[in-house]
């Protein structure tokens, strides 16, 4: 059964969010921060920061510190100037009463394409060392994407040449490629992934391509984002799709502030302020149960919940040093189990999770160290210290019911149960360094740094009993081509691999302002793999011509090496090392600067990929590298950043990705080849009161298999089922993607802080969104794996 929701749920629920709520008499609250510059993290000593609209300034002191009392309360940008450097606006900056906005912002020095132009301040997208396909959001921006619901992934999609499976999903691939391929930093400490809910083995036993469903940092964590979807430097390895940076916000170093969200999944607790002179901290607390969702959705009940905990303290130990310590644990667990089942349940519903039984566990968790220290006034050192985990138990089962001719469950257990057919224990353990130096000249800045790292992967993948799988490729059955399913053998299925790795990087990253037009960034890469036992040489380059003060040429190529997953490693013998899948690639861009806050890019990029993974039975564990492809395209977009209470965006993807496995069988479509993607987003803030989002979204429908169905495959009246034989990999699609989504927040400043509450839905119209199709094999049916409308609606109150 697709979604269907009774709107009168949330817009009777809604009034009474907002009854009673008076705004505060005029109050005055205070501003102070610290002005560095990009380049060398030194304090910037005389730079004027002035209160848009106001008579209200200050200049920093030789600490970069400065200090702005009695501003009225309400919103307000703020002009951020000094000789030499940028123009900056910072918008949206909320003062309360008898409360201090803290923040660091960094200049970035003046460069001819923006003489005497003001840039909206976010950090990393006028940067020359990313002079293609590079993006940034805010903390406000993040949160009032509509359809995001406060989640950086959700958001991430709208930009150009972005796609994710959409609907129920949130982890996104980027120009040609999958979830699996982007670089996350978190504060500079690599991850795993940002997502929670990803279905490994849910399927064949195999991993989910999709992705998670829902980021690990709640609403307002994420401080700033910056996004490059390829092209990025050699700083950064071991993926080759695209680069995501994430700072988490630093506690307030002034006053303190405590706030609580409550929404339809759960709450999320934030609190974040001064320890010592020195210290700050931020803590987050977030936790999600999907129960009240399900049952409001009318879906099949299954549980559904996750949490996330977070702290980070920021210290000044002195003028020349600055320590963060940040610490993340987030487990997730879901599970359908036979208290679950009911007779009258139909498993040819779309997202009836057909007869499967599972309980997934996960637990990830992070732990680092960052220390910036100045050398001198050209020069800064990074140090990174830190631990990362994650810890997976997923156990999939089936049931055994009587089912009428329509598919309706008749008795659940008529047939018996099992709950542990399938098993899989991933746990994953690193510990890691890394030392980044950066150093300055007059026309030429240096980055060096060491990566290492200690890999634990201890996985096991078990099989209970020989198990039968429907849905089968021809080649699958080549040695008998009447038998219409497949044989999961344990012996081809399970694996167990218990060792260590060393993982071992090394690069070089030059910026050279060749002369007032041209900046070229040459660069290189070194990586050991200790699980492939292989050593690579990324050489890396990008640069950037101005045509004129607003215009602008940029590209960029180079090679790109990603690791082999973990899981995929685990899966082979001893003798059989799987090998780092490689990529070209090249981008070219056009960009105007059409105002401050305004800029129009144009891209076209192609790919190369060879060494791909690929695994030559589904039902077997063995894969080779003896896949190729490529992939090309093209991005439009219009973005309008935050300011003057609206910003937005407008946007066009064409993309065209193949595969080949070299099997004699040719080329398909990748599975994120998605040819057409249209982003229209935009939000306005007619007062301090109100704010109104809105996005569109729409794209071609991702590929999936041409198959046919046959029927009784073991010629058995008493037990019927039918097979699934895919005839063309990706020769079909599904239908078109199309969401428009709506977002309103209310906010009022009272006497004791904020109150707001909000509205976030997502595909207002209730368009069932595909993500995926699943073979049922008791029916001969294909179900859809999707979402009509996503509703959430809660309040926010900040202390």
């Amino acid at each position: 059964m697709k979604y269907i929701l009774n709107f009168k749920t949330i817009f009777t629920v809604l009034p009474f969010l907002l009854v009673h709520l008076v705004t505060f008499g005029q109050s005055t609250g205070s501003f102070q921060g610290k002005i560095i510059e990009q380049a060398t993290k030194q304090p910037v000593m005389g730079a004027s920061i002035v209160i848009d609209n106001t008579q209200l300034g200050a200049i920093t002191d030789d600490s970069g510190l400065f200090e702005i009392n009695n501003i009225p309360v309400g919103t307000h940008s703020v002009t951020i100037s000094y000789i030499g450097f940028q123009t900056k606006k910072l918008n949206e900056i909320m003062i309360v009463p008898n409360k201090t906005y803290y923040t660091e912002l960094e200049l970035l020095e003046e460069v001819a394409e923006l003489d005497g132009v003001t840039v909206t301040l976010y950090k990393g997208e006028t940067n020359p060392l990313t002079p293609v396909s590079a993006f940034s959001y805010s903390r406000e921006e993040i949160f009032r994407n509509p359809g995001a619901q406060g989640d950086i992934m959700r958001a991430l999609s709208s930009l150009p040449g972005v796609v994710s499976s959409g609907s129920q999903f949130s982890a996104i691939a980027a120009r040609g490629q999958g979830t699996r391929d982007n670089v996350y930093m978190v504060d500079d400490i690599p991850m795993f992934n940002l997502s929670h809910l990803e279905a490994e083995g849910f399927n064949s036993g195999f991993n989910d391509p999709n992705g998670g469903r829902f980021s690990i940092f709640a609403p307002r964590i994420i401080d700033n984002v910056q996004f490059q979807n390829g092209g990025f430097g050699a700083t950064y390895g071991r993926r080759s799709s695209s680069f995501l940076s994430l700072g988490v916000k630093e506690g307030n170093r002034a006053s303190w502030s405590l706030s609580g969200q409550f929404d339809l999944l759960g709450a999320t607790l934030i609190a974040d302020g001064p320890i010592s002179e020195k210290t700050s901290v931020f803590v987050s607390a977030r936790y999600q149960n999907f129960s009240m969702l399900i049952n409001m959705l009318n879906e099949q009940q299954s549980s559904v919940a996750f949490g996330d905990f977070l702290i980070k303290t920021t210290t000044q130990l002195n003028e020349k040093n600055k320590l963060s310590v940040i610490a993340m644990i987030n487990p997730e667990n879901t599970s359908r189990t036979i208290d679950d089942l009911e007779p009258g349940i139909e498993i040819n519903d779309d997202n009836s999770g057909r007869t499967i039984l599972w309980d997934h566990e996960r637990r990830q968790a992070v732990a680092g160290l960052n220390l910036r220290t100045l050398l001198n006034s050209s020069s800064y050192l990074t140090n990174v210290l830190y631990f990362r985990s994650s810890s997976v138990d997923n156990n999939f089962g089936r049931f055994y019911p009587t089912l009428d001719a329509e598919g309706v469950v008749l008795d659940p257990l008529a047939g018996g149960y099992e709950e542990r057919i399938r098993n899989i224990l991933n746990e994953q353990r690193e510990i890691g360094f890394r030392s980044i130096y950066t150093k300055n000249f007059k026309k030429l800045s240096l980055t060096a740094g060491v990566d290492v790292a200690s890999v634990q992967l201890d996985y096991e993948r078990n099989l209970s009993r020989m198990d039968t799988i429907y849905s089968f490729r021809t080649r699958d059955i080549a040695d008998n081509p009447t038998q219409y399913y497949d044989i999961l053998d344990p012996d081809l299925f399970n694996s167990n691999f218990d060792e260590n790795a060393f993982n071992g990087s090394g690069y070089v990253n030059l910026s050279w302002q060749v002369s007032d037009r041209f900046t070229l960034n040459p660069g290189v890469r070194y990586d050991y793999t200790g699980f492939s036992e292989e050593h690579t040489i990324s050489p890396r380059l990008s640069g950037s011509f101005l045509l004129s003060e607003k215009h602008s040429l940029n590209f960029s190529t180079g090679i790109y090496y990603q690791d082999v997953a973990y899981p995929d490693i685990a899966g082979q013998t001893e003798d059989h090392l799987l090998e780092n899948e490689r990529s070209f690639q090249s981008i070219l861009g056009y960009k105007i600067q059409l105002s401050s806050d305004l800029k129009f890019v144009a891209e076209g990029w192609y790919k190369d990929f060879d060494n791909v993974v690929v695994q030559p039975n589904r039902a077997q564990s063995f894969m080779t590298n003896d896949g190729t492809g490529h992939a090309y395209g093209a991005d439009i977009s219009l973005t309008k950043r935050l300011s003057k209470n609206y910003y937005g965006q407008i946007s066009y993807s064409y993309m065209e990705s193949v595969r080949d496995d070299n099997d004699g069988l040719g080329e398909y479509d990748y599975i994120f080849s998605v040819p057409h993607t249209i982003s229209l987003l935009g939000s306005y803030k007619p007062n301090d009161k109100w704010i109104f989002s809105g996005k569109f979204r729409y794209s071609t429908g991702r590929p999936v298999d041409e198959y046919t169905i046959h029927e009784d495959v073991f010629n058995d009246p008493n037990f019927v089922r039918y097979g699934q034989e895919i005839t063309r990999v990706n020769g079909d699609r599904l239908d078109d993607f199309i969401s428009l989504d709506i977002r309103v927040d209310y906010n009022v400043i009272r006497s004791w802080g904020t109150f707001s509450a909000f509205v976030d839905l997502v595909n207002v119209s209730n368009r069932f969104n595909v993500n995926m199709e699943t073979f049922i094999p008791e029916t001969g049916v294909i179900s859809n794996i999707g979402l009509g409308v996503f509703p959430t609606f809660g309040v926010r109150v900040e202390l």
